[in-house]
């Protein structure tokens, strides 16, 4: 089953078009990488598929259901998205308690104590951080926090925008583990943004190149290794990468 599929997506702010003819579709349980420098679009499209960016023509479905251009609360049920800044990303004087427990308040879940404790233990944090604020937090811990929130419905699509990269790089490393282990555990698929193509390698089958709004290339992440690219740009990028991501010198 295709998870996401998009079709001749345009999208614009105000009279400016941003992303032009995209299409794409990323397999059931599939991480699949959209990457590119900054400004080409990437984080958009993350932003149209979540409902932040709602001046698009074109198709987007999710799960087989066609996305609208409204809030949908049913979509929030099989899609969320992580942001790239866990500091913004939070509110500063709700506790990680509250952060977890409203989209389950909002929907009519119940069972919230358990739930909660459960999603907390899932993102590797114990029962002291409950009650904690987010001022109380560490970058990577309010991260964890974030994606705790995010599959709190059970989707089974996420939308990552940099997830790691306001993150010391001590930390980084652990949330891109933690990603991995929780995508293989919950048998999700990630739509992932990032600049940083070790990341792809590492947490990625396929990957589509932007350049100036538009998809230039879709290549799988092994391609990463050996540099098999068909568009100049494309090329550019692995050689600016320094060839493979992987190589240690």
């Amino acid at each position: 089953m295709t998870a996401i599929s998009l079709k001749n997506l345009d999208i614009s702010y105000g009279p400016t078009k941003v992303v032009e003819a995209a299409s794409f579709d990323v397999a059931e349980g599939e991480s699949f990488a959209l990457v590119g420098e900054s400004g080409s679009g990437k984080s958009t499209i993350l932003k149209a598929i979540a409902g932040l960016a709602p001046d698009w023509t074109g198709e987007i479905t999710v799960l087989g259901q066609p996305r609208g251009h409204r809030v949908d609360h049913g979509f929030a049920s099989r899609c969320q998205m992580v942001f790239q800044d866990p500091y913004g990303s939070l509110h500063p004087r709700k506790s990680v308690d509250r952060v977890l427990s409203e989209p389950l308040k909002i929907h009519g879940i119940s069972n919230r104590d358990a739930r909660v404790e459960d999603m907390l233990a899932a993102v590797g944090l114990d029962r002291r951080f409950r009650f904690r604020y987010p001022h109380q937090l560490s970058g990577g811990q309010r991260q964890r926090v974030a994606i705790a929130r995010a599959l709190m419905l059970e989707p089974k699509v996420m939308l990552l925008d940099e997830p790691t990269s306001a993150l010391d790089v001590s930390v980084q490393a652990e949330i891109l583990n933690l990603l991995k282990k929780l995508r293989r555990e919950q048998g999700l698929t990630y739509l992932m943004v990032t600049h940083n193509l070790p990341v792809v390698s590492f947490m990625c089958d396929r990957m589509a190149v932007m350049h100036k709004g538009r998809i230039v290339e879709i290549a799988p992440a092994s391609a990463l290794h050996d540099g098999r690219f068909q568009d100049p740009y494309t090329q550019s990028l692995y050689a600016a990468s320094g060839g493979n991501p992987d190589r240690k010198d």
